[in-house]
């Protein structure tokens, strides 16, 4: 029988069972550290695996904490990242989502007024009519600019860490070492929004290196040392083997 060890987050072989069993002798596993053969639904403790085997250890002796695994069929574990097409699907439901304040903004600021003001100089002037609409719209497009930043810095530094967007397609924004965002991390972030709306370049072009990229990230992601992963926040499943030769440890 062969067995994968999981430890702080990573998984470990596949061992037999008489090199594990040795290891429960020894100390060099503990008994309460995850364990996981072929046939099993879910990963156990090493000491429920193998319920006969205790440490070695002499009277009134201290066991020596077990050593890491080295080099031995050693694998950590990697988050799965969201690939591009998700995190775009992600960013057209968020758009839309923002269409709604966007457009009430839009409205309470006088919008149908420069609309109609523009058509009407249309008929005299058409480039006059156009420089008047532009600078019209210049301080509603710095709120909606403002609105939109805020949208995505104040939920992905949130306990979802994401967006309504990233939350319909079931992923979530991370660190590197997988912890929640800090409000200036998102902040730096989206930093790369504002100065989208600035060149008016197209978001796609941000995303596209997600495609890429080794952990698939966007600019904005490698810019402010960011992951984007599968998964909501406090919905992984347990740890547990997927399928294919050998299983896996989910941390």
């Amino acid at each position: 029988m062969q067995v994968w060890i999981g430890r702080n987050g990573e998984r470990f072989g596949p061992y037999t069972d008489d090199e594990v069993r040795q290891w429960l002798r020894d100390g060099t596993c503990r008994s309460d550290e995850l364990g996981w053969h072929e046939g099993m639904t879910d990963w156990r403790p090493l000491g429920e695996l193998f319920p006969d085997e205790r440490p070695a250890v002499a009277p009134g002796a201290v066991p020596p904490p077990p050593p890491p695994f080295l080099g031995i069929n050693d694998a950590a574990v990697e988050p799965e990242h969201a690939g591009f097409w998700l995190r775009l699907g992600a960013w057209v439901i968020d758009y839309i989502v923002l269409m709604v304040p966007f457009t009430f903004i839009s409205i309470m600021m006088g919008m149908s007024d420069v609309i109609t003001s523009t058509f009407a100089r249309m008929e005299h002037d058409q480039a006059a009519a156009i420089t008047a609409y532009v600078e019209a719209m210049r301080p509603i497009s710095y709120v909606l600019l403002v609105v939109g930043f805020a949208y995505y810095v104040l939920f992905e530094s949130s306990k979802w860490q994401a967006t309504p967007g990233k939350l319909a397609c079931g992923i979530h924004v991370t660190d590197t070492t997988g912890q929640r965002l800090t409000l200036g991390r998102a902040a730096a972030r989206n930093a790369v929004r504002l100065l989208n709306a600035v060149t008016l370049l197209v978001p796609m072009v941000f995303y596209v290196t997600a495609a890429f990229t080794q952990r698939k990230q966007g600019v904005h992601d490698l810019l402010a040392s960011t992951y984007v992963v599968m998964g909501r926040v406090g919905r992984q499943p347990r740890p547990a083997p997927r399928g294919g030769v050998g299983g896996s440890f989910n941390a």
